[in-house]
């Protein structure tokens, strides 16, 4: 036996990290679609509709189960009500508040999603977990960083996209582990290509222009909504949703990686100390799920 085989946990840390990956990829992909003269509603739209198309594809080819009653009506309102939701709460606070508070406002879901879980199952939060889960917040303040200025509107919007968002990682982690992450992510992402396509029937769209930003939006397509969204809901299966929310704080540091490679955007010491309090959070946090495997399956 491998040691993924015998250790489901390091495969929920490798499915978090390409989720994170996909994920902290996407604003650089935008950069280059929105370059190339897409607007936000047809980038979503073009997001969710070839990802749900491709992964609906590969459910027809294995003949896959696909999800029925509660689970699926559950799975649409996760695509059509949560993504839509938690993206007009996102985009809407930035009219308000700074990228910077609007972001650091968003990536509250780690903690919301860490407290509500312990609620709802009734276990008791150690000291551990809630100072990596604070440090993570920290870092990724820091990660972040530029102004964290805002009006009491934007506040409410960020932080409402913050309980939408934990919300949809609560409720999915209860469908996933029922209908598997393959079909609950195709689900969701074939209802956002339907919410997003009707908002492009409603105004005009703006497709790319040239190769490079087809390229580009199928990169978001490909990495950032298949690859993120399938692993995400894989990682959750095998950590639960409260540390699969708090090691997806990966993600800016991701982003600010590839922003230095790519874009030439330059590593602040500030960010850096940032990234660090984030891996030092992620590095405690896993070790803390080690001895806790460890300890119940060896009971003193």
């Amino acid at each position: 036996m491998t040691l993924l085989s015998t250790h489901p946990r390091l495969i929920g840390l490798l499915y978090i990290f390409l989720s994170a990956t996909g994920f902290g990829a996407m604003p650089i992909f935008a950069r280059f679609a929105y370059a190339d003269g897409v607007d936000l509603p047809s980038m979503l739209f073009l997001r969710f509709a070839l990802a749900g198309a491709l992964m609906a594809s590969i459910m027809f080819a294995r003949a896959s189960h696909w999800p029925r009653g509660r689970n699926l009506w559950l799975l649409v309102a996760m695509g059509a009500l949560g993504y839509a939701g938690q993206a007009f709460c996102y985009f809407a606070a930035l009219q308000y508040a700074s990228a910077g508070l609007t972001a650091l406002l968003l990536y509250l879901y780690p903690i919301i999603v860490t407290l509500l879980s312990a609620l709802i199952s009734g276990r008791r939060l150690s000291h551990r977990r809630l100072l990596a889960v604070l440090a993570a917040l920290a870092g990724t303040g820091l990660a972040v960083g530029g102004s964290l200025a805002g009006s009491l509107p934007g506040i409410i919007l960020g932080i409402g996209a913050a309980l939408i968002y934990s919300i949809y990682i609560l409720v999915g982690e209860r469908v996933t582990k029922a209908e598997g992450a393959i079909a609950s992510g195709t689900v969701v992402m074939l209802s956002g290509g339907v919410v997003y396509g009707l908002l492009v029937l409603w105004r005009a769209p703006s497709w790319p222009a040239s190769y490079g930003g087809w390229i580009a939006v199928g990169s978001i397509a490909l990495l950032s909504t298949v690859l993120a969204i399938v692993g995400f809901f894989a990682a959750m299966q095998r950590l639960g949703a409260a540390d699969a929310a708090t090691f997806s704080t990966l993600e800016p540091i991701v982003t600010i990686v590839l922003a230095a490679l790519f874009l030439s955007e330059g590593i602040g010491a500030w960010q850096a100390v940032g990234g660090a309090l984030i891996l030092c959070a992620v590095i405690v946090l896993a070790r803390s799920g080690e001895t806790e495997e460890s300890t119940s399956a060896h009971p003193r």
